[in-house]
């Protein structure tokens, strides 16, 4: 479903997403490079555990909430990737003191 424009170019990047190895490009954001990645899910609702996958991609919705170095609840939508960035899908409700 999701499909980068044939004219979008960008230096490949290695990230850590769930513990595995991952190769994105520099100037994706970490929602847009998980998408693209494959990853069909962000995160998991806390009260269904229903996979919740980005939807608007500018911040409104909240659905690509994951976690960025340690500090979860980030909207991966708004967040450029970068190299060596540890990310971690979401599952159920965060925990407290990360």
């Amino acid at each position: 479903m999701f499909r980068r424009l044939p004219e979008a170019a960008g230096a490949a990047l290695a990230v850590s997403v769930d513990g595995q190895r991952v190769e994105v490009r520099a100037g994706d954001t970490v929602a847009a490079a998980l998408l693209a990645a494959g990853f069909g899910h962000c995160r998991t609702s806390p009260v269904s555990g229903a996979p919740r996958a980005p939807y608007c991609m500018m911040g409104v919705c909240f659905e690509c909430l994951v976690t960025v170095d340690g500090v979860g609840n980030r909207q991966g939508c708004l967040v450029p990737v970068r190299e060596g960035m540890l990310i971690e899908t979401q599952r159920g409700e965060r925990e407290v003191g990360r």
